[in-house]
């Protein structure tokens, strides 16, 4: 089973300011509601080649996993790949301006979880979706909120 949810929103702040914000993994636990904390494996700041490691509660159970920032352009592009966990994930944040003067992002979630059984495959689809907007809706929140 491949999950590959992309969730998207309107953020009314620069794309400066929401890239240097999202992009950062400290801030995660403020605007993630499922992850619990942060433990950067290498130096900060982020770059390519930088692990952070994340605890998160999702569907009832507790998952540890490493990311691998395995591309950055700053303030257009984060892509970040488990380099230890559950199961294999890539996550993409993308920034780009809207003519308003807002900023577009888009969150997407890609990988094969696994230790799950097959029937449930769509609902763990279903629930990554609504997490994530759930995430980014926080986000916008908490960043227009700071304007």
């Amino acid at each position: 089973m491949t999950i590959d949810v992309t969730s998207r929103i309107e953020i009314a702040r620069p794309r400066g300011v929401v890239a240097a914000f999202s992009a950062d993994p400290d801030n995660v636990p403020r605007w993630y509601v499922n992850i619990k904390s942060v433990e950067w494996k290498t130096r900060r700041p982020a770059q390519v080649g930088s692990r952070i490691a994340f605890v998160a509660q999702f569907l009832g159970r507790r998952l540890v996993y490493t990311y691998e920032i395995v591309d950055l352009v700053q303030g257009e592009r984060l892509v970040m790949r488990t380099a230890e966990g559950p199961f294999p994930m890539e996550t993409t944040y993308a920034w780009r301006d809207t003519q308003e003067g807002a900023t577009h992002m888009a969150l997407r979630n890609r990988g094969t979880p696994t230790g799950f059984p097959r029937l449930v495959a769509p609902f763990i689809a279903l629930a990554v979706r609504r997490s994530t907007d759930r995430d980014l809706l926080r986000l916008k929140n908490i960043l227009e909120a700071a304007h």
